[in-house]
C-alpha cells in the first residue's frame, strides 16, 4: 500500500512540504487542471507537477483525474476524436511516471451532495446529503452546491436534454467502447485505469448511473477483462448505497483495486448522511473490516484519505482541508500497520 494525498497543483492552499510532513506519506494525487476537457495535456505540464512533487520528496504516480468528455459518454460521432486525445493523455502520463489514472463515467455530475457545510455539534463542518433537500431541487432551474460555476444555466440545460432517453444499457455500452479503445494505450504505457464509482450510486435527475454496486463491477470486468481495467474503491460513494457490502467487495476485487479512497459516512436515516472523521466508530462504514479484507486479499495499490471534516477553524475547499485528512491518513496508516502485523505480512 502506498499512502497518498490529493493535491490541486500550484494553486492549492496546502503546500507540498506540509503534505510531506504527514507520517508515511509517499506521494500526491493530482492533475493538469487548466486544459479543457477533451484536449491533450501538455507533457511539460505533467513533468513540472512531477518535478514539484519530487523536489518535496513525494512521488506523482496517480492522476485524478483525466476527465472523460461528455461526447464519449453520449456516444456521439465525435467521440473517436476525443478518445484519440484521451489515449495520448494516457501515453503522456506514462512518460511522466504515472502508474494509475482515476476517472469516472458519470453523466454531467461527478459527485453530488445537498450541503457542503453541514455543521456538527462540535463545530466541525462537512459534506452531507438529505433526501428532503434533494426533492426540493427544480431540475429546470438547478442551483447546486459546488456546481454553480461549473456550467452556465444554458449549458447545464443543454446537457441534461442531451441525456434524455439515455438508458443504463446504452451508457454501459459507451463505457465499454471507450475502455476497449484506450486499452492498447494503457498496455503500451503500463498505466492502470481505475474507475471511480458513481457518487451517489443511484440515478439522479433522470441520469443513469452504472458503476455503483457489485453486479456492475462483475459486468464491467466480464466486458473488458484487460488487467489495466480496474477500480477506484471509494467507500464514501459506495457506502452511500446501503445495499453495498463494502468488506465483501473489498475482498472480492482487491486484485483489481488500484486506488482506494477511504472515508466515513454517518447515516441519520435510511437515506440521509453526513461525512465524518475516518475512524470506524465515527460512522457506518467499517473501515477496519475493509482494510482487513484488502490486506488479506493482496491489495497493493494506492490509498488516500478522502473527504474529511473542516476542523480547528480551517476554511477552504469543503472536504479537502489539511487537518482532518492528515488525521485520517495517520489513522489509516495505523490500521494497515496493525492488520498487516496481525496477519504476519509486515
Amino acid at each position: 500500500m502506498k499512502l497518498t494525498f490529493r493535491w490541486y497543483g500550484e494553486k492549492d492552499s496546502i503546500p507540498l512540504n506540509y503534505i510531506k510532513q504527514i507520517q508515511g506519506m509517499t506521494g500526491v494525487v493530482t492533475a493538469v487542471y487548466d486544459t479543457p476537457v477533451g484536449e491533450v495535456w501538455d507533457l511539460d505540464k505533467l513533468l513540472r507537477l512531477k518535478q514539484l512533487a519530487n523536489d518535496a520528496g513525494l512521488e506523482m504516480e496517480v492522476i485524478e483525474s483525466v476527465p472523460v468528455h461528455e461526447d464519449i459518454k453520449l456516444g456521439r460521432p465525435t467521440r473517436d476524436k476525443y478518445i484519440e486525445a484521451y489515449k495520448q493523455n494516457v501515453l503522456n502520463c506514462g512518460k511522466a511516471g504515472v502508474k494509475c489514472i482515476c476517472y469516472n463515467f458519470m453523466p454531467v455530475f461527478d459527485w453530488f451532495r445537498t450541503d457542503l457545510n453541514y455543521r456538527h455539534t462540535d463545530g466541525a463542518t462537512s459534506l452531507a446529503y438529505a433526501e428532503a433537500d434533494f426533492r426540493k431541487l427544480d431540475k429546470r432551474n438547478l442551483r447546486l452546491p459546488g456546481w454553480d460555476e461549473s456550467y452556465t444555466a444554458e449549458e447545464l440545460g443543454d446537457l441534461l436534454k442531451a441525456y434524455e432517453g439515455m438508458t443504463h444499457e446504452t451508457l454501459f455500452e459507451n463505457l465499454v467502447y471507450f475502455l476497449n479503445a484506450i486499452m492498447p494505450a494503457c498496455d503500451q504505457a503500463d498505466v492502470d485505469m481505475a474507475i471511480h464509482p458513481d457518487d451517489p450510486p443511484w440515478d439522479i435527475f433522470g441520469l443513469p448511473r452504472i458503476v455503483g454496486r457489485e453486479s456492475d463491477y462483475d459486468r464491467l470486468f466480464a466486458a473488458v477483462p484487460n488487467k489495466h481495467n480496474g477500480i477506484t474503491f471509494c467507500t464514501g460513494s459506495l457506502g452511500a448505497g446501503r445495499f453495498n457490502d463494502l468488506p465483501k467487495m473489498a475482498a472480492k476485487y482487491a486484485s483489481r483495486i488500484y486506488f482506494a479512497h477511504l472515508r466515513q459516512l454517518k447515516f441519520t436515516s435510511e437515506t440521509d448522511f453526513y461525512e465524518n472523521g475516518h475512524q470506524t466508530d465515527a460512522g457506518n462504514v467499517d473501515i477496519y473490516a475493509i482494510v482487513k479484507a484488502l490486506v488479506e486479499n493482496g491489495f497493493d495499490g494506492y490509498l488516500r484519505p478522502d473527504h474529511g471534516r473542516n476542523i480547528w477553524g480551517e476554511t477552504g475547499k469543503p472536504g479537502y482541508g489539511l487537518y482532518d485528512r492528515a488525521l485520517g491518513a495517520a489513522y489509516l496508516a495505523g490500521v494497515f500497520e496493525a492488520v498487516e502485523k496481525d496477519l504476519g505480512k509486515k
